[in-house]
Parts: structure tokens; C-alpha cells; sequence
């Protein structure tokens, strides 16, 4: 009989070759997928064996059909009650479209319509549909004026082996790791490997289909059901032959497996669902897991011999992670050269221009597709390393590029014209460089014996590769400029922020470090989040509220981790009451309140929409009011959308409701090109007051805020 089995793009010829290894030889490839002929016995060897296809599709009718009553006619061609009992169930999987017929859920109704109309005619009882598991599985494709009609051996994809019942973020399919594995040289060169490691393992998918493979374990093995299972057609003495044989192989394989597979991965969780996942496979004693990062990856650490390096590391799908991770890739890339003389190793990345940097020229590369995402496998032979490297490695200080070297210039500099300055304020944290040099796009900001870095996102049109060059000399200069150990350096990418981006969190350390400012204890986290919890810029109008809130009630809107409602209660404010939508960072503010020995009875956090709260109010009840809204906000919590040139009008009003005759407001936002307008506010005394509230560290960026004081008219 003819059959056609789907696979992913990209593995038509693996998938064809792995059909000669079945017996099967009579195959032509097409698009996704390879048609074949062979007897039940065929399919089913398929259906236990292929690695590599999604599903294996038996067509029991072909033909013309165009319209939906050419679709319906063309279904009824074939007699069901050879597939199907009459009280069974079943499942369109409709493809395609013709004039008449432009939606697959009404071309599959048609389809069921047809198949149920003749059985109900002939016994008088009908089929149901189970989109679960259902009987029997049917697949239609229209397309050019033909229809294909066919009973799915497969029942689920193949590619669910039935082991992974957890997996990681973005997980591998399985027969795509499969087809990896294969392209790496994988079981073919295995007398040429000592060890398989994967050192971003994940759910351990690479590693546990890298097993079977090595073991001669069926990949359907562990599958209950198949499409084919409750088939009237199903010959079950064909399938237990078969399903014994490949036990016995099992068995076998096993038995003789002696290589080591290893797995390491940061992710401790992750690493617990692999662990479980090789256990279901049945090859959970053959691999090692363990907890280690890229950056500590020691060869030394590993089981003797040379081996296949074999991953697939993130690739970046979220805006802002590519020059994070070509650290990463780089890093990977110098362990290998530095420790893995004479190995293999297979990248498999979604984002190619990551492997550029590495510094390693791939012997072979594929293209394959990760679902629609079009792919690079990259196979590197690792040679020995040259006499001159080892001695340049093993010098004690490795001169700077002289592209570093100016820009560790240029940090010595503005380091010294802030001295004076940080050492009188007793300032220990500010910014030491915002861009200055257009081609070293980033801002510095000091937190004590830390340093926390922020990329600017460089324009499309400028080579990733060439952005990330200049961004390795940054973070090579900084270290060496400032005499501090490379990781207290912290690096993160500001994209152009909308709404409340500039608070989601980046990572999920929870290492919080306390920072002092003018008597003001203050947590910040300089890796959670883009943002640190503390707005440098800010420090002047804090100091100023602090200066000014003796005895004072005190209102801070937008409040964030409600560093200005410290220092008010620091000045010796009365009360504060700190509003933000988010409950993350009130709970931050009251922490920051707690640390400096403020009780809570009168000092109050609100988690509100600042705006909904201002429109319920009526009561002036505060003296000092500061005001800091985003530039832009449609987060889902409020009720509209915020923009800061658009509302400040209504916002200062609602405000100015709120504040006593003698009152004080401080409104400030961070939008560049913002003009406040005095025409409308005419009714109040509105005086700018940037210029006072920009320190020596931001006065070389004196756009980085607008800051206004709001008065009522005597």
C-alpha cells in the first residue's frame, strides 16, 4: 500500500535515508514529508522505529474534488465500515482550501458529515467525534482540485515518545533533537567519542534521545496508543511481534551501553523534570545531571577521553536578550577552544548571528526548522590549540584593545571630575558615564563596589556582531578602569519603554544590596529588574522632600519602591502615603521604610491605579506632594491609557485638589520632549525647576527629566 509520512522541513532526505535502514526502499521526498510504499507490517515498523516522522498517513482515497459537494461524494468513495464500528469515534485533521471551500473547520464538518451519513444509512447507528482519543483518525488534504483522503496510523505526532511529561521554557521536539543528533554525527561516529555532553541541557531532551539511540531503544516504545489501536483493520499479532522484538533489542542495547552522557544545566528545577523524563525513557542510570553553569564549566570536571558537545542554548526570543546572550555564546566559544581540543561540537540555534561570535569556523552547517522558525545547525571540529595561545593565556594581565583602552580612558576621566563632588555629598551611587561616546552606547551607574550597566538598543541597521564587539570592550574596560572583580559587573539592555516594560522582571535572583543616601538606608536589586529601585536622577528633589517634610503630611503618587516617602519620613514628615499599582513594589517600599525604623501607623502604602485614586478624592489633606508618572502606560490594571503630555494637565489638577493652601508639589516625569502647559495651569504658580534638581553626575544629560514646582496662587 502507498503511504505518505510528515516529518518537520529540513528532514526530508534524514527521514527518507532512515526508511532505507527500515527496509523500506520504494520512497520519493516532497515537502515536509516522504511517500513510500510498503506492507502493514511497513507501517507499522515506521510507527514503532522513525525518529524522524510526525505522522504516518495511509491514503484510502484520491481524486478530484473542487466543491463541497465534490468533497462530501469523494469521502463516501470509501467504505468506513472497513476502518471504523459503527458506534466508534473519529477526527478530522482538515488541510487546505478550493474556492468553495476556504475554512478548515467546515471542510472537516463536510468530511464527518459524509463518513456518518453513510454509516447511519447502512446500520442505522452513527459515530461520534472524540477530539481526544478517538478510534480512528482521518486526514484530508485539498489542494490544486485534489483531495487526499487517509487513515493516521500515527494517532498522536511521533515525536511525543510518551517520556517527557515536563519540560523547560522553549523545549526541542523530540524528533528534531533526533534529526540534530544525526546531523552531529551522532550514533555513527560513536566509536570515535568517549562521552556526549550537553551543557544547557534543559528537560534533558538531546541527551535522553542520544541514549536510545546509543541503546537501540524504539522511540515509540513507550507509546499506549497509536493510531492504528482501535483500527478495524489493525492486525495486533503483526504489532506484538514487532513490539517484541524491539524489547529484546532494548534489552540488548542496554545491556552494552557504555558511554557517558552528561547533562548540566544552571536551571536546578529543570534539571529535576530531566532527570524524571530519563527515567521514563528507561536510560535515567546512563546519564548525569548535575547543576553547573556555562561560565563554570570545567573540562577537568568531566570523564576522561574527547567527546561530542552537542546544544541547543537560547537563542533570544524576547526583545533586549541577543547581546545578553552573545556573552554567553562567546564565553561558550573560549571554553571549547581553551578545554575541548579534539572534540565535536553541534550548535543548534534559531538565531545564527549568536554563533558569529563565538570565534570558531563550523566544518558543516544544516538548515532546519524549529516549528516555523528556520534554524542553523553548526558543527565545529575543535583543533588543538597553537603554542602562542597558551603563552598569551598564561600572562598575567591581557592588554586591553585600543578601542577598550579609550573607553577605560574615558571612565578614568569622568571618575575623577566626580571625585570632589562624591566624596564631599558622600554619594556612593551615581552615574559615571551615559553614552558619551556615541559609538559606546551605554550608561554607567556606580552601587558601591558594584557597577550596574544599561545598553542602549542600537538601531536595526547596525551589525549585531559589530554592536556587540564594542560591547565586549566595555565590559572588558570596566574591571580593569575601575579595579574591581568582573562580576560585580551587571549588564542589561534598555529598549525604548512602553507602558510599565522598565519594571518587568529580567531575572529572578532576589538579591536585594543596601545602599545609603543622605541618611537614607535603601534596597536595590541590580539584577531582577531593568530598573534598580532607585532612580539616581531623582536624588536631588528626594533631598529636597526630605529637607522640606518636617512635620508635614506627604503624598508620593507613582511611588515605585517609595524612596521619596523615605526620605520625607526621614525629614521628619508627619505621615506619608505611597500609591502604585504594583503590590511588588509596594511591599519594596514598606521594606524600605521598615530599614530606616519607620512604623507603618503613619506611614501607608495604597495599591491603586494613582489615576482612578487622584478622581475619588476631594479632601486637601497634604502639605508636599511629589509626582513622577511614566512617560506612557496601557498597563492592564488601569483604566485607560497614561500619556504624560496628554494627561499631566488633569493629573496636576487632581493634584492640586488634594494639596493644602500652602502646599508644594513637585511634579517631574522623564519624558524628553516634554513641554507643561502654563496656559492651562495658568490658575496655579508654576516654576521650573530641572536645572536645580540635575547633580553633577546627569548635568551632561540634562534632558534625562523635567521637574516643575506646582503652587496654589496666593
Amino acid at each position: 500500500m502507498k503511504l505518505f509520512l510528515t516529518c518537520p522541513k529540513g528532514l526530508e532526505l534524514l527521514l527518507e535515508e532512515e526508511l532505507h535502514q527500515l527496509g523500506v526502499e520504494d520512497t520519493k521526498q516532497t515537502v515536509a514529508g516522504v511517500q513510500c510504499h510498503g506492507d502493514l507490517e511497513d507501517a507499522y515498523r515506521i510507527c514503532l522505529w522513525s525518529r524522524l516522522a510526525n505522522r504516518v498517513l495511509m491514503p484510502v482515497y484520491q481524486g478530484d474534488a473542487e466543491t463541497t459537494e465534490d468533497l462530501y461524494d469523494a469521502v463516501q468513495q470509501v467504505s468506513w465500515l472497513d476502518h471504523i464500528r459503527s458506534e466508534g469515534t473519529l477526527l478530522i485533521d482538515f488541510t487546505g482550501q478550493t474556492r468553495a471551500i476556504n475554512n478548515t473547520h467546515f471542510g472537516a464538518l463536510k468530511v464527518k458529515d459524509a463518513i456518518v451519513d453513510q454509516i447511519r444509512d447502512l446500520t442505522g447507528a452513527r459515530p461520534s467525534v472524540d477530539k481526544v482519543a478517538p478510534d480512528l483518525r482521518i486526514n484530508v488534504r485539498m489542494h490544486r482540485g485534489k483531495v487526499t483522503v487517509a487513515i493516521d496510523l500515527s494517532g498522536d505526532s511521533l515525536h511525543r515518545r510518551a517520556y517527557r511529561l515536563q519540560a523547560g521554557q522553549a523545549p526541542m521536539k523530540e524528533n528534531l533533537a533526533a534529526a540534530v543528533l544525526l546531523r552531529s554525527g551522532w550514533p555513527a561516529r560513536i566509536a570515535d567519542f568517549d562521552l556526549l555532553l550537553d551543557p544547557m541541557c534543559g528537560s534533558g531532551t538531546l541527551l535522553i534521545e542520544a541514549a536510545m539511540m546509543a541503546a537501540d531503544i524504539a522511540p515509540g516504545l513507550q507509546r499506549k496508543r497509536y493510531g492504528f489501536s482501535r483500527w478495524t483493520g489493525h492486525q495486533k499479532g503483526i504489532w506484538d511481534e514487532l513490539v517484541a522484538e524491539a524489547n529484546g533489542r532494548k534489552a540488548k542495547g542496554l545491556s552494552q551501553l557504555e558511554i557517558s552522557l552528561v547533562g548540566r544545566d544552571e536551571d536546578k528545577s529543570v534539571l529535576r523534570s530531566a532527570r524524571q523524563n530519563a527515567e521514563r525513557a528507561g536510560v535515567a542510570e546512563f546519564i548525569d545531571f548535575a547543576a553547573c553553569r556555562v561560565e563554570d564549566l570545567e573540562r577537568e570536571q568531566l570523564p576522561e577521553g574527547v567527546g561530542l558537545l552537542v546544544t541547543n542554548p537560547p537563542y533570544g526570543e524576547r526583545l533586549g536578550e541577543t547581546q545578553q546572550l552573545m556573552f554567553l555564546y562567546r564565553h561558550l566559544g573560549d571554553k571549547l577552544k581553551e578545554q575541548f581540543a579534539g572534540w565535536t561540537a553541534a550548535i543548534f540555534t534559531s538565531n545564527p548571528d549568536l554563533c558569529k561570535v563565538m570565534g570558531m569556523r563550523a566544518d558543516k552547517q544544516y538548515k532546519l526548522f524549529n516549528g516555523a522558525l528556520e534554524s542553523r545547525l553548526f558543527v565545529y571540529p575543535i583543533s588543538e590549540r597553537r603554542p602562542e595561545q597558551t603563552v598569551r593565556e598564561e600572562e598575567d594581565v591581557v592588554p586591553l584593545s585600543d578601542g577598550a583602552q579609550m573607553f577605560a580612558n574615558r571612565l578614568l576621566k569622568n571618575r575623577k571630575q566626580l571625585a570632589k563632588w562624591v566624596k564631599n555629598e558622600q554619594i556612593e551611587c551615581y552615574r559615571l558615564y551615559d553614552a558619551d561616546m556615541p559609538e559606546y552606547s551605554v550608561a554607567i551607574d556606580m552601587y558601591g563596589d558594584e557597577v550596574h550597566v544599561q545598553e542602549y538598543a542600537a538601531p536595526k541597521k547596525i551589525d549585531p556582531v559589530k554592536t556587540f564587539s564594542r560591547l565586549q570592550e566595555i565590559m572588558t574596560a570596566i574591571p580593569v578602569a575601575l579595579e574591581i572583580p568582573a562580576n560585580k559587573v551587571i549588564l542589561k539592555q534598555r529598549k525604548k519603554q512602553q507602558g510599565s516594560n522598565q519594571y518587568e522582571k529580567q531575572s529572578e535572583t532576589h538579591r536585594f544590596k543596601e545602599v545609603n543616601e543622605y541618611g537614607c538606608r535603601l534596597l536595590v536589586n541590580l539584577h531582577d529588574y531593568l530598573d534598580t529601585g532607585l532612580f539616581l536622577d531623582h536624588r536631588p528633589i528626594r533631598y529636597r522632600i526630605q529637607q522640606e517634610a518636617a512635620g508635614k503630611d506627604v503624598l508620593n503618587l507613582f511611588s515605585y519602591t517609595g524612596t521619596a516617602s523615605v526620605h520625607a519620613a526621614k525629614g521628619g514628615a508627619k505621615s506619608t502615603t505611597s500609591i502604585d499599582m504594583s503590590a511588588t513594589y509596594l511591599n519594596w517600599a514598606k521594606r524600605n521604610l521598615d530599614l530606616n525604623g519607620f512604623s507603618q501607623g503613619a506611614h501607608q502604602q495604597i495599591q491603586e491605579d494613582c489615576l482612578k485614586w487622584l478622581r475619588m478624592q476631594r479632601t486637601p489633606a497634604f502639605d508636599l506632594i511629589f509626582m513622577d508618572p511614566p512617560t506612557f502606560s496601557n498597563s492592564k490594571r488601569m483604566e485607560g491609557v497614561l500619556d504624560v503630555q496628554r494627561d499631566h494637565v488633569d493629573m496636576v489638577d487632581a493634584a492640586m485638589r488634594l494639596l493644602r493652601k500652602e502646599g508644594v508639589l513637585y511634579f517631574s516625569n522623564n519624558y524628553r520632549r516634554f513641554k507643561i502647559d502654563h496656559d492651562a495651569l495658568s490658575d496655579y504658580v508654576v516654576e521650573d525647576i530641572t536645572f536645580s534638581t540635575l547633580d553633577p553626575d546627569f548635568k551632561r544629560n540634562n534632558r534625562i527629566h523635567s521637574c516643575f514646582k506646582i503652587t496654589h496662587k496666593a
